[in-house]
């Protein structure tokens, strides 16, 4: 009988996910002849008890999967009570859960489970493994914070669609002399803000990890019309926020989330500094749709590189790029924390350098 492995998407929904999915059925099938199956949503496929909680992987399944946005296995990022319990902001899996899932691993003989997703997702992964299951991570988020890994896959492709909307921004903002403020996802981090940001040659861009002032976003803005360039491009992360106050958040079914700081922006520009201004949120465009090349390649080799593992008996870590090369990361050496953007990231220079302001210039 041959051996058999699972795989699971948990978290928010990013391109690359099915290109995963592909290459660790491919793989598993093709080098080491297993047999694969797919848990529905998330791990609740398996711990509810759903009649179609599982479902067979095999070549067929997955051969036309590798340009679709999406997930084909379906994915939750709420915390089912029966499930999870959260501390603090974080998940932590009940011992009914992690019984539940021990006993059907055991059962359908499982020589491996590879978790796809971000920060929660590994976290819950790190428990289970902790548990006594055999677990490796593949790192997916288009935030690009999780550390253990150089990118994770879905950011280029969430690149990709920022910079095509500032694009397309632009005409529009010269046009009509105006100052166009782009917000775009990233939680607590600035990668996509700061990548599309230099991508889409934005003016002025705002992060997380460098609180702004307006007199100095304004005094930017300024010198542009001063120059004769009478329109603006603003990129903002969602968590960024100026000297002295606090990301902003809005309410969502009854959770707080991040978002609105682009238009508090720019009405904040329009009193300030006497410019019309008008505010885009990208939110889940970026999520969506199909990924771009380098996606498909990473997700790919990270489906590779985590059969391997199982193949390897090596567990309780996450695949990552290194580099130009795919390595491993303890899972624990993963949870729990954030990849942010230092003061000392090179891209910030190079932004400095072609006159690209942060809001914390000395005005």
């Amino acid at each position: 009988m041959p051996e058999r492995i699972a795989v699971f998407t948990g978290g928010g929904d990013a391109p690359g996910l099915n290109a995963v999915i592909r290459a660790v059925t491919r793989a598993a099938i093709l080098n080491y002849g297993w047999e694969v199956y797919g848990i529905r949503d998330g791990l609740e496929g398996v711990l509810l008890n759903r009649a179609d909680g599982v479902v067979p992987l095999d070549l067929r399944a997955v051969s036309e999967i590798l340009p679709r946005g999406g997930t084909i296995l379906g994915t939750v990022n709420k915390a089912d009570p029966r499930l999870y319990t959260v501390e603090e902001g974080r998940a932590i899996v009940t011992e009914w859960a992690k019984e539940r899932l021990k006993a059907w691993v055991s059962a359908q003989g499982l020589r491996g489970v590879v978790a796809i997703g971000g920060d929660g997702t590994m976290n819950i992964g790190y428990q289970l493994f902790e548990a006594g299951i055999p677990l490796v991570g593949v790192p997916k988020t288009i935030d690009n914070d999780l550390v253990g890994t150089d990118l994770t896959f879905g950011f280029d492709s969430a690149i990709d669609v920022a910079t095509d909307a500032l694009d397309r921004l632009r005409t529009t903002a010269r046009s009509h002399k105006r100052v166009m403020v782009l917000e775009v996802m990233g939680r607590n981090a600035g990668w996509i803000a700061l990548h599309a940001g230099v991508a889409g040659g934005a003016h002025v861009i705002l992060l997380p990890e460098i609180p702004f002032r307006l007199e100095a976003v304004c005094h930017a803005l300024r010198r542009r019309w001063q120059r004769g360039s009478q329109y603006g491009l603003v990129v903002v992360a969602e968590g960024a926020y100026p000297v002295g106050g606090a990301p902003i958040y809005h309410e969502i079914g009854g959770k707080k989330r991040l978002g609105g700081v682009g238009e508090w922006l720019a009405q904040r520009i329009y009193e300030l500094c006497g410019y019309e201004a008008r505010a885009l949120v990208l939110g889940h465009l970026q999520r969506g749709g199909s990924p771009s090349a380098f996606d498909r390649i990473l997700a790919t080799q990270y489906g590779v590189a985590a059969v391997r593992c199982v193949a390897n008996n090596t567990f309780g870590v996450m695949v990552g790029l290194h580099g130009r090369h795919i390595r491993t990361v303890p899972l624990a050496d993963v949870v729990g924390r954030q990849k942010a953007i230092s003061p000392d990231d090179p891209l910030l220079d190079i932004a400095r350098d072609l006159g690209i302001a942060f809001g914390d210039e000395e005005v």
